[in-house]
């Protein structure tokens, strides 16, 4: 994207409301565009208002294996409730079988620089292969979430996986 066209989008859609920005980029986007979703409260809201816009809108989640099943139940209820199903992506079989062999099932706990690897199997490569598909991704993070979060926009350009990053509930 032309830096000169992200600047446009930034400040039209600085002052938008959440619901404005999904209006514009879902149907722009259709097909290209997803909700990265943890099925935490904020992505609940975002499924909400994304599907209200879009029935078929693109809902993508990560199942690192090792999810809470508090979280395989709210996954449920959410296709319940909206009648569909949703894209989950998990980690290469063998990647996962390769990091625990060598190092074990609860690696993470021993070190940071395995807890960094873990992530990378189990979560970092299961989603770079969907943002593959995409053109602009959908996330639930808010300015008040963090200290290292304070700066976000609400549509961003990810430099690392080039494409845009839309943040609808950055100012909530």
């Amino acid at each position: 994207m032309e830096k000169k066209e992200l600047e446009n989008l930034l400040s039209s859609f600085k002052e938008s409301p959440a619901e404005e920005l999904l209006r514009f980029f879902l149907p722009a986007y259709r097909g290209k565009i997803a909700l990265a979703s943890s099925f935490s409260g904020e992505d609940q809201v975002l499924t909400d208002l994304i599907l209200k816009i879009d029935a078929k809108a693109r809902v993508f989640t990560i199942d690192t294996g090792r999810l809470p099943e508090e979280t395989y139940a709210v996954i449920m209820e959410t296709m319940d409730r909206y009648g569909r199903g949703f894209e989950i992506y998990f980690p290469e079989t063998a990647d996962v079988e390769t990091m625990e062999s060598s190092l074990g099932p609860n690696l993470f706990y021993k070190s940071l620089e395995n807890r960094k690897h873990c992530c990378e199997v189990r979560k970092i490569k299961p989603l770079a292969r969907v943002l593959q598909t995409l053109e602009v991704w959908i996330t639930g993070l808010r300015k008040g979430q963090a200290v290292t979060r304070q700066e976000i926009q609400k549509v961003e350009w990810d430099e690392t996986n080039k494409l845009l990053k839309l943040n609808p509930l950055a100012d909530w």
